[in-house]
């Protein structure tokens, strides 16, 4: 080989070396920006006040309570439907459909789902849950809704994971009479934790980031509710009140303080699913 071969594979991977370095670059200082700069106008603007009482349009102030209490119940009702529902669906194809039509056809209609605008799962919504149900606008509405949205996210992660477990493991399993169930409970789930947590977490930050969906579902009342009838009024999450608030009513103050709550919330989630994600690994290494 000679020598300017050499010097122009050099050349050229000293190259992409230093595009790839500046990519990755640009992509942290602008997820850095973003969060700096909402975290810089918002957190200025969050109050007790804010956060410990509901609108007023007698006095004309400003509370938030309403909207977070309605996102929590979102996001339980969520994720108490799309966990059993994901999770079921993939231990089902990966480990009794195998390879079979049944398999690649809802695993076709899963990628489908995936890819659907969430506007239109929120028209879908309004006519199947609010009108043609009888749920009307509601956050059960939203919610059922919402985990259709993510149904396929957490299948996907979940059929993924289970597919690492060797096949070894279930041999040695069955080597020993165990039962089909008893070995994807006792030793394929197990080793799949890290998915489930994915399509957790995934499943999380979407329900948190979502509007389109809840604002034809859910609707935008600022009700103070308990956990029973809040799920079957009218509510507005986190964020369907940072869009009324931003472009109905020119709040840009309480809609930067609400972007900052959510973007402190997205943080901790993230950060409790990478503790619990660490955890399960240190238990499967022991």
């Amino acid at each position: 080989m000679s020598n300017n071969v050499k010097r122009r594979r050099a050349a050229y991977g000293f190259v992409m070396r230093f595009l790839m370095r500046l990519c990755a670059a640009l992509t942290a200082a602008l997820a850095l920006f973003l969060v700096g700069y909402v975290l810089y106008k918002g957190l200025p603007n969050v109050t007790w006040k804010l956060l410990s009482t509901k609108p007023s349009y007698l006095t004309e102030s400003i509370g938030i309570l309403p909207d977070i209490l309605n996102t929590l119940y979102v996001m339980m009702a969520s994720l108490l439907i799309v966990l059993p529902l994901g999770v079921c669906a993939a231990i089902y194809l990966t480990e009794y459909a195998g390879n079979s039509r049944l398999s690649r056809v809802i695993e076709y209609a899963a990628e489908t789902l995936s890819g659907i605008p969430s506007i239109i799962y929120g028209l879908v919504g309004m006519l199947v849950f609010c009108q043609f149900l009888g749920m009307q606008t509601s956050l059960m509405a939203g919610a059922m809704t919402l985990a259709i949205m993510n149904l396929p996210t957490v299948m996907r992660t979940t059929q993924e994971s289970l597919k690492t477990v060797p096949q070894s493991y279930r041999e040695g399993a069955f080597g020993l009479g165990a039962g089909k169930w008893r070995v994807i409970r006792t030793v394929v789930m197990p080793g799949c934790v890290d998915g489930v947590i994915t399509g957790c977490i995934l499943s999380i930050g979407r329900i948190l980031g979502e509007s389109a969906a809840l604002l034809f579902t859910a609707g935008f009342a600022h009700a103070l509710n308990g956990v029973w009838k809040g799920l079957h009024s009218a509510g507005a999450t986190l964020t369907v009140a940072l869009y009324v608030y931003a472009k109905e009513q020119g709040e840009f103050a309480v809609a930067f303080a609400i972007a900052a709550i959510l973007m402190i919330l997205t943080l901790i989630v993230n950060g409790a699913a990478a503790l619990i994600g660490a955890s399960f690994k240190r238990r499967r290494s022991l």
